[in-house]
């Protein structure tokens, strides 16, 4: 996903106040994650603690390449495998915080990366699918949720345009690629009140909040996005 926001650079920040006993990457990253949260997000407006207290959690270092895991906590999106990106830290807080989860919450992501916004969405739902279309980063991603501990969080390779219906209804759905129409099969499998967040559109692309009501379905335009592409399977 692209989404240019500008941001205050971390790279560095509070390595001058390690300890000579600290692990020095983990002090720091531990630090910059902190500085996330209470320069970049809250001023923003992001207000759920739940949501606030997930992104503080999780490491987001993990979910990157060494090589652009320095950069992980300035709020900008990063680069992945097979030419898909990373959500800038702002827009996971920010859709996860309007799709409202509860904790016993049933929610479906479609593109799941290399699994960083499945990893928030695990510290508070009770049950979490995500769908890949890449089976190598599908693969990747959760072995490294694995070894973290999430054991509420399910992934599979597959189309997401077509969604999961083996586990549906689903209180949220998060999507975080951009289709040019919101998937009916996604509006099928949300249950009544549920919420989706999903970016529309070609190049120009809006964020969309849908929220499924018992009297139809209800529409509202966030704000303008830059996501990569739904890629789907060639029927």
């Amino acid at each position: 996903m692209i989404f240019v926001i500008l941001s205050l650079p971390l790279n560095g920040i509070g390595a001058t106040t390690l300890g000579k006993n600290s692990d020095p990457s983990e002090a720091r990253f531990q630090f910059q994650r902190q500085y996330m949260v209470k320069k970049q997000l809250e001023p923003r407006g992001i207000i759920d603690s739940r949501v606030l207290k997930a992104m503080l959690t999780v490491p987001r270092h993990l979910f990157l390449e060494s090589d652009v895991a320095p950069f992980a906590y300035e709020d900008c999106p990063l680069p992945i495998a097979n030419n898909q990106t990373i959500s800038q830290p702002y827009i996971v807080a920010y859709m996860t915080e309007l799709a409202t989860i509860s904790p016993k919450a049933k929610v479906l992501e479609i593109g799941t990366g290399s699994g960083y916004q499945a990893a928030i969405l695990g510290l508070l739902a009770k049950e979490v699918y995500t769908i890949e279309f890449f089976p190598e980063l599908a693969r990747k991603a959760s072995n490294l949720l694995q070894q973290l501990g999430y054991n509420n969080i399910q992934i599979k390779a597959g189309d997401g345009y077509q969604g999961w219906s083996e586990h549906a209804p689903y209180d949220a759905i998060l999507v975080t690629a951009a289709p040019d129409h919101i998937p009916q099969p996604l509006i099928d499998q949300l249950a009544i009140n549920g919420k989706m967040i999903i970016p529309v559109g070609n190049w120009s692309q809006s964020l969309i909040l849908l929220t499924k009501t018992p009297h139809g379905i209800v529409e509202n335009r966030m704000l303008p996005v830059c996501f990569v592409p739904l890629i789907r399977k060639l029927v």
